[in-house]
């Protein structure tokens, strides 16, 4: 049984292990959702989970499988009816069982409810055309912008812009 709670400041290590595994690395290649391929950077740091859970306005969803965190992700209220839903991840040994539909559920229903959020967005890279994809059966669409990657250093990578209407 998924147990999802709020990440508090002692889960920062654990979240960003999970981060790294999901992301980075051989271990990320054992699932299909990660970026090993296109980045071997390190996804996160400890001090940005930690602003992250810090901040008023975001929260950073866990998923836990008998005590075992399996899954995470981030929602920011950026107003005006708006939250943005980042760092969607799924341990690769279980991925493709439903976790991240029901991960994004949860992310769009908190949104709705803390943050009066009635459109969800997120970037997705645009190499990732199976990823993009993946998002577009959950109900988001291209929204036509593109962005740079929020990483310096990697400006030929391009973000698409997807979004989901709430209501």
């Amino acid at each position: 049984m998924v147990r999802f709670t709020l990440a508090g400041p002692g889960d920062v290590s654990r979240l960003r292990a999970l981060v790294e595994v999901c992301y980075r690395g051989d271990t990320a290649k054992q699932g299909w959702t990660h970026e090993a391929d296109l980045l071997d950077d390190e996804r996160t740091s400890d001090a940005e989970l930690a602003a992250a859970i810090a901040a008023p306005n975001t929260r950073v969803l866990l998923a836990e499988v008998e005590r075992q965190l399996v899954g995470t992700v981030t929602i920011t209220d950026l107003g005006q009816g708006r939250a943005y839903l980042g760092m969607l991840c799924v341990l690769p040994e279980v991925q493709a069982e439903g976790l991240g539909r029901a991960l994004i559920a949860d992310a769009e229903d908190m949104a709705a409810e803390q943050f009066g959020a009635t459109i969800m967005e997120m970037t997705v890279i645009e190499a990732r055309p199976e990823l993009v994809a993946w998002y577009e059966r959950r109900g988001y669409f291209r929204t036509g912008e593109y962005r740079p990657m929020p990483i310096p250093g990697f400006d030929d990578i391009t973000m698409v812009v997807l979004e989901r209407h709430l209501s």
